[in-house]
């Protein structure tokens, strides 16, 4: 985990990559259960044995919404700030999935701060974040994620 301790701190690492997480396995239970709170029920999602017989990946393959879900936990466990007044999600320039995740499969955050801007009472900061695949050529998931903390 890196800590960053403060927001002038956290200024001067523009541009640069500033943490990478430990490697975590997305399991057929986390994708059963993305499924029935979002109402995505597709079969190679959860059927097993259709998609060993039917899929191109010859297993089921977490949703793509489930690996961009998983931001928030991969960027609590990679960066630690001193407590702000509020911090909020405040959405995404852009997101890509150029790779599956097939269900088993072990995932990682690489994390790269883009921007920091002033706005009234805060900073907005920029994230690059690329989610990658154990053994995997391309990235699972690349992602702008942009977060405001109110001080």
């Amino acid at each position: 985990m890196r800590h960053i301790a403060s927001v002038a701190e956290l200024r001067g690492l523009v541009g640069q990559e500033i943490a990478v997480t430990e490697w975590f396995t997305v399991n057929q239970e986390r994708v059963n259960q993305f499924a029935d709170a979002t109402g995505d029920h597709q079969w190679i999602h959860l059927d097993v044995e259709r998609s060993k017989k039917e899929s191109p990946y010859g297993t089921t393959i977490a949703h793509g919404f489930l690996t961009l879900s998983l931001l928030p936990m991969i960027m609590q466990s990679a960066v630690s700030m001193p407590e702000a007044k509020l911090s909020v999600n405040y959405g995404l320039n852009k997101v890509r999935f150029p790779a599956p995740v097939p269900v088993g499969s072990k995932v990682r955050g690489r994390l790269a701060l883009k921007d920091v801007e002033d706005i009234e009472g805060g900073v907005q900061v920029t994230w690059a974040v690329t989610i990658e695949r154990e053994g995997g050529d391309k990235p699972v998931c690349v992602a702008e994620s942009i977060a405001r903390r109110y001080e």
